[in-house]
């Protein structure tokens, strides 16, 4: 549904004597229909750019997106027609913001029946549909109130109901929960799960929190300045040996320095999660066994964790205990002594998306007035 080549994205600064700042480097994307995708990772790692370049709110310096099968980036013409093509095709794609970015001089009704003004909709079609979307999000009851009357996790469900006003295929979220409490965070997370599945949306959602993934992601990517590290479905990721965002999603702590014991990373999930694997290997090889560190969750309905265990002896002597866990159905990755990895420091110089040409940019939710 979404597919992104050799995407690059490079800022330029006037102010900075010219200065540039590679905020997406080259990054290959598959987004599959239907299908909720999170691409995680640390500020400036370029996921902000990265989603705007999919509606083309940002224009891409160099590579091509495509969204249900069109090109978008052929449509980025400056003529006429071109931007009048792109308007349409972007109109199939509904966008959620972090500061919800609504009009504080309408009421939630009016703000939902935005987009639809820009399209053209006559006034009967927009108030009907946005009454449809209020009652879809839970808000059935809040189409006269003013966004200063809701709460966060109320002003969120609006610009919802705002970006599913064109009956869009795909819904972009960025960092849509990142200004919610963890309560509030969890109901508009169901929110979009019950949306993917009762619309059939294809969603991408950028974050940063680990949880968010965990909750209602079926497929991830991390990103790192700019370039996408790691990709795939939150299982492959964990039955990968020595995958990063594996290790972020269900973090097992730090492995001991030594060289007299053997320190395995054991990812299970499906029915392995439910067996006791740990006490029968202990007790088949009458071996003393430590838990290091532990982490357990359920993701896609389905139990899913990663357990950091320790045997005595060195890795030539426990080749079977190994074989066992193996046999078993489990992911077994043996740990080095100094497997320990300091986080990356975060990269805040991206500089901020430039304002671009009005025009182009004429079917984006408005932001919020100065009134």
């Amino acid at each position: 549904m979404i597919t992104t080549t050799g995407l690059t994205k490079v800022y330029r600064s006037a102010r900075s004597r010219g200065r540039e700042v590679t905020a997406l480097d080259g990054v290959d994307l598959h987004v599959r229909e239907g299908e909720v995708f999170g691409v995680v990772g640390q500020s400036g790692a370029g996921k902000s750019s990265l989603i705007r370049c999919v509606n083309l709110l940002e224009r891409p310096t160099s590579g091509t997106v495509t969204v249900a099968g069109q090109d978008l980036t052929a449509l980025a013409g400056r003529g006429r027609r071109a931007s009048g093509e792109l308007r349409r095709a972007r109109s199939s794609i509904g966008m959620v913001f972090q500061h919800f970015n609504l009009l504080s001089s309408r009421t939630v009704k009016d703000n939902v029946e935005l987009p639809l003004e820009i399209l053209g909709v006559s006034g009967r079609e927009r108030s009907r549909r946005a009454l449809e979307l209020l009652d879809l999000v839970g808000l059935g009851d809040k189409a006269r109130a003013y966004p200063a009357q809701l709460s966060g996790g109320q002003k969120q469900r609006v610009g919802i109901a705002r970006a599913l006003a064109g009956n869009p295929k795909v819904l972009l979220s960025d960092e849509a929960t990142s200004a919610l409490d963890p309560e509030t965070t969890r109901s508009i997370l169901q929110l979009l799960r019950d949306l993917n599945q009762q619309l059939g949306l294809t969603v991408l959602l950028i974050t940063h929190e680990m949880e968010v993934v965990k909750t209602i992601c079926d497929s991830a990517a991390l990103m790192r300045r700019g370039r996408i590290t790691e990709s795939g479905t939150v299982d492959e990721l964990l039955a990968t040996p020595g995958s990063e965002l594996a290790r972020e999603l269900f973090p097992v702590g730090d492995a001991p320095a030594g060289s007299d014991r053997t320190v395995i990373d054991v990812t299970f999930h499906g029915e392995a999660a439910t067996r006791p694997v740990i006490s029968q290997l202990s007790r088949t090889y009458n071996i003393d066994i430590s838990i290091l560190g532990a982490a357990m969750d359920t993701v896609g309905g389905r139990q899913i964790g990663r357990m950091r265990i320790e045997l005595p002896g060195p890795y030539e002597e426990n080749v079977v205990p190994v074989g066992f866990l193996c046999e078993q159905g489990l992911q077994a990755e043996i740990v080095a002594p100094d497997d320990t990895r300091t986080p990356e420091p975060e990269d805040d110089t991206t500089p901020a998306p430039d304002s671009g040409d009005a025009a182009e940019r004429a079917t984006a939710p408005v932001k919020e007035d100065a009134k």
